[in-house]
């Protein structure tokens, strides 16, 4: 099917691609509206276990999706996206699969080491430094992705319907 550019649409991604993607948008937000406000909160020994067992969660399933994207998807930009935007888009979700990474198991160390009584001094914040760094890098990540995500949907070329299921393209196809 061809879109309003001319070009050839991407299939889109799997209905487990798009279960991934979604799903993990819900986890981030989940995890960033109950996240940990002060480390003191990690005295209560259910909000301590709870938050470790919904990291380990995630970074499973972040490796997970990572593994299934890897082997079976390949990118809905066109064939003739420049080499350095494909370039950018590749580093970018490289990047926020680093990052959401790093988020989760940075604080898996922190919640580990108040477990253990070691509540603070250099090593737990330096984590705690590493922990918000990468929570801030993933924002920065995510926003950049929605970005190209919505620059994708105006320009029409069917990287916005590949994926998301709303505000669809309209395609000039005589198929």
């Amino acid at each position: 099917m061809k879109h309003k550019s001319g070009q050839m649409e991407h299939k889109g991604y799997s209905v487990i691609a798009k279960v991934f993607h979604w799903g993990f948008v819900a986890l981030f937000a989940y995890g960033i509206a109950k996240q940990v406000d002060d480390i003191n909160q990690l005295e209560d020994f259910a909000l301590l276990r709870f938050e470790l067992i919904f990291a380990t969660i995630l970074v499973v399933m972040l490796v997970l999706r990572f593994i299934y994207m890897t082997i079976t998807q390949t990118s809905s930009l066109p064939q003739e996206t420049s080499t350095l935007q494909k370039l950018a888009a590749k580093l970018v979700h490289l990047g926020m699969y680093a990052s959401i990474a790093a988020v989760a198991i940075s604080g898996i160390l922190v919640g580990v080491f108040y477990w253990i009584g070691v509540k603070d001094g250099l090593l737990v914040q330096g984590v705690i430094a590493v922990h918000e760094s990468a929570v801030t890098l993933s924002y920065w990540l995510i926003g950049i992705h929605v970005a190209a995500a919505v620059y994708h949907r105006f320009k029409s070329d069917g990287v916005w319907n590949s994926m998301v299921p709303a505000w669809r393209e309209k395609s000039n196809s005589s198929d």
